[in-house]
């Protein structure tokens, strides 16, 4: 996508084409607030977890390509749960790895992710370039961010999921079936959350969803100029 100023609106003008899955319609309208109907990035609520959010991405993705307007990025967005200290409430991350924290097998040794079964896959990584220029645009901090089915609601789950995975520095429920739905497109895929609580022992009155959910917005403000430049064609730009 190339984005190109137009009396001071930004318009898109090239076959690139951006989906924005988000799973709830509250994170979909911080999202659309913030490209303001910007043609060619299309802002989708996929639903709540990981398998609805895959199945509504896939949705989209082939009916896309069937129009013959193929979708070339996906984005997973929305609020967050953040490991303290790393990712404080009303910050940004950017995935630099999208990995499912809980499709496995509990052992006596502990938990074993489904690659060590011999079958399957447990992360996707964003393109590394796309990533940096995120980063650097939108204040996100890069990192690993976590999808679960059960959101973490005690000290002890958090700890193991860090010790698990040192580069975590939130968990969401949507990212890795969102990427698991791109991948089976051949599509990249960027996950950026902004954090709305600590992860750990659940206490709904540390929330701060409307923070969180401004902060998505503004960040989405200052990603649009990234995918004005991102190729996914360009060597570089991988």
């Amino acid at each position: 996508m190339v984005l190109q100023a137009r009396e001071g609106q930004l318009t898109t003008s090239a076959a690139v084409r951006v989906l924005v899955a988000t799973a709830v319609p509250a994170e979909r309208d911080a999202v659309v607030r913030a490209l303001d109907g910007l043609p060619g990035v299309d802002v989708i609520a996929a639903g709540v977890g990981p398998a609805l959010a895959a199945a509504s991405t896939a949705t989209a993705l082939t009916t896309a390509r069937l129009e013959g307007a193929p979708y070339g990025l996906v984005v997973s967005a929305g609020i967050a749960g953040g490991f303290a200290p790393h990712a404080p409430v009303g910050s940004l991350v950017v995935a630099d790895e999208i990995t499912v924290a809980d499709l496995g097998a509990e052992t006596p040794d502990g938990f074993l992710p489904v690659t060590e079964l011999g079958f399957g896959t447990v992360t996707h990584r964003p393109p590394e370039a796309l990533v940096r220029e995120a980063a650097a645009s939108t204040g996100a901090r890069p990192g690993a961010v976590l999808t679960v089915s059960t959101v973490t609601g005690t000290a002890v789950r958090a700890a193991q999921l860090r010790e698990r995975h040192p580069t975590a520095l939130a968990e969401a429920m949507e990212g890795f079936g969102v990427a698991e739905a791109a991948a089976a497109h051949r599509t990249p895929v960027l996950e950026l959350r902004a954090i709305s609580n600590p992860v750990g022992p659940r206490d709904r009155a540390a929330w701060r969803i409307g923070d969180a959910l401004a902060a998505l917005t503004e960040g989405f403000g200052k990603l649009a100029p990234v995918l004005e430049s991102w190729n996914p064609h360009d060597p570089h730009d991988q």
